[in-house]
């Protein structure tokens, strides 16, 4: 017996952008880990190929995953997986906060208009700019949630994972250095507040050839873990 797909549409914003063209990793994995199961549990996203803006794509459930297809092609894949996504360690918002003027993409970006950490205005772009936080190998920054990304539930789970992708590569990148999101595991323990400020931290966790991983969190005032996430980013050849 086969399981029939269930099939929705999904249309990607221009604004949620990551390079010229396609759709932010984080912003897809944090949607794919919202429609397979809210990302209350983990969730790990796999992007085989880049995501078009403004095109109407083919969301489909099939048991315990979710893919998206652009026509027959598969772009994204959602599975769950059975692990609790530990942070890579807090940082004062404060201390997170200054690290940001440390961000190499202040210098050399090589997506200048990507959501979650180009420099777009205000409001507009997440402007998410982690650095070096002195004495660790963290990388960090300080997140004050515009109500220009609140839908009616809330701060949704793209957001999240649009703030949680960036600074995974970051951890790694020195100027002009670049790479794109393979895959992402997200997992979300409590809600984004509008408004709120919070910590974003990230650390590198290792490199095999041009593949980087690493580990992100975004952090409430008092250490409180509200959102993980581990990359994989393969770098051009």
């Amino acid at each position: 017996m086969t399981t029939a797909a269930l099939q929705t549409v999904l249309t990607v914003p221009e604004r949620f952008r990551g390079p010229v063209g396609v759709a932010n990793g984080g912003w897809i994995a944090g949607t794919m880990a919202e429609a397979l199961n809210g990302g209350r549990s983990a969730v790990e996203v796999t992007l085989h190929a880049p995501t078009p803006l403004g095109t109407e794509l083919r969301l489909e459930h099939v048991a315990n995953s979710v893919s998206l297809f652009d026509g027959d092609k598969l772009l994204v894949e959602a599975i769950p997986v059975a692990e609790d996504l530990e942070g890579p360690g807090f940082v004062p918002f404060n201390d997170a906060a200054r690290a940001e003027a440390g961000f190499v993409g202040l210098k050399a970006h090589p997506f200048a208009e990507c959501f979650a950490c180009g420099l777009r205005e205000p409001g507009d772009g997440l402007r998410i700019f982690p650095g070096p936080v002195e004495g660790t190998d963290l990388v960090a920054a300080g997140w004050r949630v515009p109500f220009t990304v609140t839908g009616e539930d809330g701060v949704p789970a793209s957001i999240v994972g649009a703030v949680l992708d960036c600074i995974t590569g970051w951890a790694h990148f020195g100027p002009g250095e670049t790479a794109l999101l393979g895959r992402l595991a997200v997992q979300i323990h409590r809600p984004v507040t509008p408004g709120g400020r919070y910590s974003v931290v990230a650390r590198p966790t290792g490199r095999d050839g041009r593949k980087m991983f690493g580990q992100s969190a975004i952090y409430e005032a008092d250490g409180t873990i509200v959102a993980a996430a581990r990359a994989t980013w393969i770098a051009p050849r």
